[in-house]
């Protein structure tokens, strides 16, 4: 089953939806701000995705410019971080058995159908 991390309050969030159900594609939706990743499947998230912690990131959250801005940190670190605050990671999120895209464009979501 297709999984979607997804914020609701995310425009290109709402799309990956929408072209997900224009397909007729069948999916999950997990709204990661309320059911929090855990390190375990964040880790298996980046694994899937093939990038680093810090490439998942969005550096122009208030919550990164705050606490992380030019800062250096360690691929768990940057994990811990996005576990801490949320809003940092990068969306929406399509994943479909050992493969993901950040679908940004909504395009991409089909990389891995």
């Amino acid at each position: 089953m297709i999984k979607v991390y997804h914020n609701p309050r995310c425009s290109k969030s709402r799309c990956a939806l929408d072209y997900l159900n224009e397909k007729g594609i069948q999916f999950d939706v997990i709204e990661y701000l309320n059911a929090p990743f855990t390190k375990d499947e964040l880790r298996d998230v980046l694994n899937k995705l093939g990038i680093s912690a810090e490439e998942l990131l969005r550096k122009n959250e208030t919550e990164f410019k705050e606490n992380f801005k030019g800062k250096t940190l360690s691929n768990e670190e940057w994990i811990d971080a996005m576990i801490k605050f949320p809003k940092l990671i990068e969306r929406p999120i399509v994943v479909n058995q050992d493969k993901a895209v950040v679908a940004r464009p909504t395009e991409k979501i089909d990389e891995i159908l």
